[in-house]
């Protein structure tokens, strides 16, 4: 698998990651295990997880795997912050910050992110005090780069002149934002301001939740999130009259090329300007591999105008 560089950092990625958004509750550590030994095996390096994914069992899971089967050096890790309360508060502030990247880096029994991504603004705050968890991350050890999750355009150009001025250490990196020909509302604003800034991006739910696979187009197949009593709401807020729209457009795509309607929405989102990495979930290996087989798909410049057109936010 090809890897990228994030943004303008010497951080390299594979441009397919793995996310575990389901480990530990959907996805098992069996499943989690198989999924994990596929991906390093086909080149795979970037993983992403959240201490907010089942309350820090993907984790757990993770760490789990990464102690039996997975070496730890072969992964870039990418850990996304999500603010538990305590009683250091729910913020952005420095003692929360640092004390949730203790927590993560327990359950994942390691001793450092390799990317640290913290909740991109809290206007509670100073930013100054956000920036200072991220220099002690990083002198100590504990995290070689950071990132932010889901900033606007405007915030995360603040935190990049602001890092800037405190030191290389402290300047994101990285975006994780939600990106696909479902979700391309990050266009107006924040690609611009990531490509300015060096920022590169971590493309979420690239397949639109799994919306343009075409695997609802006829209805919700009982083995997918749609099903699931956790995730239906995540899959539903995509399943919408331009959504099918688009979807057909996908799928007409898909059979002109003979290659799967998965396979052109991924490659759509791999291939844009200022990403690094597509962050795809899968249930088991075997959906994995669907995924991991788009590394040789790349669109034609007619089909991915034609995509870009019928997806336009309106």
């Amino acid at each position: 698998m090809q890897r990228r560089r994030v943004g303008s950092s010497g951080l390299e990625v594979s441009r397919i990651g793995l996310g575990t958004l389901t480990w530990g509750a959907d996805t098992d550590l069996e499943a989690a295990t198989a999924q994990l030994t596929a991906f390093v095996d086909a080149g795979g390096s970037l993983v992403e997880t959240a201490d907010g994914y089942g309350d820090g069992l993907a984790q757990e899971t993770l760490g789990a795997v990464l102690a039996a089967s997975v070496p730890r050096e072969y992964l870039v890790i990418a850990g996304r912050a999500t603010l538990p309360g305590g009683p250091l508060g729910d913020s952005a502030a420095r003692g929360a910050l640092l004390t949730g990247l203790d927590a993560t880096l327990k359950r994942l029994g390691t001793d450092h992110l390799d990317l640290w991504q913290l909740p991109a603004w809290d206007a509670t705050v100073p930013l100054d005090e956000t920036l200072s968890a991220v220099q002690v991350a990083v002198l100590s050890g504990k995290a070689r780069y950071a990132g932010l999750v889901a900033p606007r355009g405007w915030q995360l150009a603040t935190v990049a002149e602001r890092g800037r001025a405190l030191g290389a250490i402290t300047v994101p990196v990285s975006a994780q934002v939600e990106y696909s020909l479902l979700a391309r509302d990050v266009e107006a604003e924040l690609v611009p301001a990531a490509v300015h800034h060096g920022v590169g991006l971590l493309a979420w739910a690239p397949l639109g939740r799994g919306v343009l696979t075409g695997k609802y187009a006829d209805g919700t197949p009982a083995d997918s999130r749609g099903a699931s009593a956790t995730l239906a709401p995540y899959v539903e807020a995509r399943r919408n009259e331009r959504s099918a729209r688009i979807v057909q457009a996908v799928l007409t795509a898909a059979d002109g090329l003979g290659t799967s309607p998965l396979a052109v929405a991924l490659a759509w989102v791999r291939d844009l300007p200022g990403v690094a990495s597509a962050v795809v979930g899968a249930r088991d290996a075997a959906q994995l591999a669907a995924s991991m087989a788009t590394e040789s798909v790349t669109l034609p410049a007619e089909i991915r105008a034609a995509l870009d057109d019928v997806s336009t936010p309106g």
